[in-house]
């Protein structure tokens, strides 16, 4: 009697397909870390960017660095003891008034004494000092000023009731940030003002 062939089947493994799941778990893990470096790299760009645009404006704003201005404040200016005689005499009086030195930078502008002058029709006809002081950063310093004017000549322009006086003066100090870099800037007055002779006030002051 013949016997009946048998077939062997491959028993199926108990864990399904551990190569393929290993391999999968391998491939995951592979990508979940290139995302990482992908994702550090791009914080590192982003920083990068943030670091270059802090430093761009700190040298566009904080380290610019500006002539401070210095003139008149026109509501302190006052005239007075005005003496206005003839062609022949002249006129004097005394002068007050407060000077502001207008610092806009991020350093304290530190500047020597000067003396500034006031004109009448080009001749020196009085002046007076600025001290030696510091306009603090971002800041207007005010300075009292007083001066005896004195002209022996007068000319016809008093006949129209007001009297024009030029005033000049030039401030030389440095700017100082950071007590590390400092530069040298000079600050220019050139102030006009016009003197009521009837009321013996000033009636507007005009400075560049």
């Amino acid at each position: 009697m013949a016997e009946k062939s048998l077939q062997v089947y491959p028993l199926a493994p108990a864990n399904g397909n551990p190569r393929s799941d290993e391999e999968s778990a391998y491939l995951h893990s592979k990508e979940l870390k290139k995302k990482k470096r992908l994702k550090c790299f791009a914080y590192i760009v982003l920083f990068a960017v943030f670091q270059t645009l802090v430093i761009l404006t700190f040298a566009l704003i904080v380290m610019k660095i500006k002539t401070p201005k210095v003139r008149f404040s026109t509501e302190t200016v006052q005239a007075s003891n005005l003496v206005i005689g003839t062609a022949a005499s002249g006129f004097n009086m005394s002068l007050a008034a407060k000077l502001t030195v207008e610092n806009t930078n991020f350093g304290h502008y530190k500047f020597d004494q000067t003396t500034g002058t006031i004109t009448y029709e080009g001749v020196k006809v009085g002046e007076f000092m600025i001290p030696k002081a510091r306009a603090r950063a971002r800041s207007t310093k005010k300075i009292d000023i007083v001066a005896d004017v004195n002209s022996n000549t007068l000319n016809s322009d008093h006949g129209t009731g007001f009297l024009t006086l030029n005033s000049q003066a030039k401030l030389t100090g440095k700017v100082i940030l950071m007590k590390v870099m400092k530069k040298k800037r000079s600050a220019e007055m050139s102030c006009s003002l016009v003197i009521d002779v009837n009321r013996k006030v000033i009636s507007s002051v005009m400075c560049k």
